[in-house]
C-alpha cells in the first residue's frame, strides 16, 4: 500500500496491514498529502529495479481526507491521483474517518460525488460525526466487490444485525 508517511495506516494501526501479509510503503508527504507524481515515481522505481521481483510491489494507494494533519485534497489533486492510479491499475482507497468535516469545510471543492468518481473504495466515518460506532464502506469499483462479504465474515467484521448500523448513516446524511 502506497501511503503518506504520516498516513493513519502507517503510524496508528500497530502493524495491522503487515499482520494481514501486506506492507505499507510510506512516501514523504506535504502536510499529509501525496501526489500523482509521487505514485508514478514509486511505481516506476519498482519496475525499473533489476531485482523488482524481490521487492514489495505497489498494489494500492491509500489517502485520508482530511489528512492526519487536517489538510484537504482538492478535486484536481484527487482526479490526477485517480487517473494515474487507473493507468497503473492501482486501486485508490480514501480513508474517510473525518470525511464529514472535510466535505463541510469552507476550504474544499470536493463533493461526495467527486469522491465517488475518483476513488475505488472510500468510507464514511461515523464516530467522529456523532454515530455510536461504525463506518460505511463504499466500493465504487465493481471488480473489488467479488467475495467482499465473504472476507468480512471470515475476518469477524460482519456483525449480526449489522444492517441496523446503516440507520445511523441514513440519519446523519438525511439533510445533506
Amino acid at each position: 500500500v502506497l501511503s503518506a508517511d504520516s498516513g493513519h495506516i502507517n503510524v496508528h494501526e500497530t502493524g495491522a496491514i503487515e499482520a494481514t501479509g501486506h506492507k505499507v510503503l510510506a512516501l514523504p508527504s506535504e502536510n499529509g498529502k501525496i501526489t500523482a507524481e509521487q505514485v508514478q515515481a514509486a511505481y516506476d522505481a519498482h519496475w525499473a529495479d533489476g531485482s523488482h521481483e524481490h521487492i514489495v510491489q505497489p498494489g494500492m494507494v491509500y489517502i485520508s481526507h482530511p489528512t492526519e494533519n487536517g489538510t484537504l485534497y482538492t478535486k484536481e489533486e484527487l482526479k490526477a491521483l485517480y487517473e494515474t492510479c487507473q493507468k497503473l491499475e492501482l486501486p485508490v482507497f480514501l480513508d474517510g474517518a473525518r470525511l464529514g468535516y472535510g466535505l463541510m469545510s469552507e476550504g474544499t471543492d470536493l463533493t461526495m460525488k467527486d469522491i465517488a468518481a475518483y476513488t475505488d473504495v472510500f468510507y464514511i466515518g461515523g464516530t467522529k460525526v456523532g454515530a455510536l460506532f461504525g463506518e460505511a464502506v463504499v466500493i465504487t469499483n465493481p471488480t473489488l466487490t467479488k467475495d467482499f462479504r465473504y472476507m468480512i465474515k471470515q475476518r469477524g467484521g460482519m456483525l449480526a444485525k449489522g444492517r441496523l448500523l446503516g440507520i445511523q448513516f441514513l440519519t446523519l446524511l438525511e439533510d445533506g
